[in-house]
């Protein structure tokens, strides 16, 4: 028999939709495989545990049949009590599947100490973005009669002149001492003589 007349043959075609039958059997049983491994349409609603302590969210993540897992502590965030969780992944309302893993991070114990930057002779409009930049805050402008204007002077916190490099708590205010630019040349020159 020539391939022609096979392939034309009924023989051929029992065989092929015999083939065919198979395939689409087999990947008819690995769907189902997989449907019922992976719990197709079973969804848990993540829990808000926002505010929770670690122990208080572990008991309800297992009611919730999830499992945690502890990423590290955040600078402290004072809308959060402390050691409570502050950030969680996925979020609150968030469709996962059984025994997914909730990545949390937990609010620290209080504000971390930071070093002032070395902010005298340095313009207001540079001096602020720099109090921000290690977590501080621009607190009360004094102006004082100096040559240069908008030029910071001192840095004071509650009154207390601090100088570049001492350690401040994150997130404090630091009042600025600028000089208002109305003294002229000759006059600066009479008063720093006169220190």
């Amino acid at each position: 028999m020539s391939l022609r007349n096979y392939l034309s043959s009924k023989v051929f075609f029992k065989q092929l939709a015999i083939a065919i039958g198979i395939v689409l059997g087999i990947c008819f049983l690995l769907l189902q495989w997989i449907s019922f491994t992976t719990n197709h349409g079973e969804e848990i609603t993540v829990p808000n545990i926002s505010k929770l302590t670690v122990e208080q969210a572990e008991e309800k993540l297992d009611a919730a049949d999830l499992d945690y897992v502890l990423l590290d502590t955040t600078d402290f965030n004072p809308d959060y009590p402390k050691f409570t969780v502050v950030k969680q992944d996925p979020l609150a309302g968030d469709k996962v599947k059984k025994g997914r893993k909730i990545y949390i991070k937990i609010n620290s114990s209080g504000f971390t100490a930071v070093r002032i930057p070395n902010l005298v002779e340095q313009t207001l409009r540079q001096a602020e973005p720099s109090l921000k930049s290690v977590g501080l805050e621009l607190g009360e402008v004094t102006y004082k009669p100096y040559i240069g204007k908008d030029m910071v002077l001192k840095m004071l916190q509650n009154g207390k002149e601090l100088k570049p490099g001492d350690k401040v708590m994150k997130a404090s205010k630091i009042d600025l001492l600028v000089g208002d630019g109305k003294v002229g040349y000759d006059e600066a020159i009479d008063s720093t003589e006169t220190k």
